[in-house]
């Protein structure tokens, strides 16, 4: 008999080593146009999960999507994580939940598209889910089109206050998150 690989083993597992300083400091410090995209994660029954992650990835304003390094700089001497530098954009975010299921990412406003991509990693899940946060409610946005009006709802972040976006995650039940499936590849 063999060990679990990772895939089969549920967690959560999420907090060691994922995690890095200022994950969800997208936007360069100081940027006059950044936005608060934030919510909870909740699993099938409503109740907040407290050892979720989420990774978020998007253009840049300009519509560039090469993305900067730097998310995960390293520290010279020890080789530790110590995040980012504050100055780049990246296009990537990574941050856990909190203890009440809250996750928040302070980013640039995408260019091209009008939403953020997610990933969603959580206990339970054999293997992540994505989605994405749409800012505004996209009209001629292919699969906004293709989906009955509460399923649509599950991707459209609230507008809180200005700069400032609420997208819940509902893993399961009457509210479930639209999840996106991305075929394997055929190579």
């Amino acid at each position: 008999m063999h060990a679990p690989t990772p895939s089969q083993t549920v967690g959560p597992f999420y907090g060691y080593a994922l995690p890095f300083p200022h994950g969800g400091d997208v936007a360069p410090t100081g940027h006059p146009d950044t936005i608060t995209l934030h919510g909870y994660v909740f699993d099938g029954a409503g109740k907040p999960v407290p050892d979720a992650l989420i990774e978020t990835w998007q253009p840049a304003p300009d519509g560039t999507r090469a993305g900067v390094p730097g998310s995960l700089r390293g520290d010279p001497v020890s080789g530790r994580p110590v995040g980012r530098d504050g100055v780049a954009f990246t296009g990537f975010g990574r941050v856990p939940t909190d203890a009440d299921g809250h996750w928040a990412v302070r980013t640039l406003p995408p260019g091209g598209v009008s939403y953020v991509s997610l990933a969603v990693f959580a206990r339970g899940l054999l293997h992540h889910l994505y989605t994405r946060a749409y800012l505004v409610d996209e009209p001629g946005d292919p699969l906004l089109a293709g989906l009955d009006a509460e399923r649509r709802a599950t991707l459209v972040a609230r507008s809180e206050a200005p700069r400032t976006y609420r997208f819940d995650v509902h893993l399961q039940g009457a509210d479930e998150t639209v999840f996106l499936e991305f075929p394997a590849d055929s190579a």
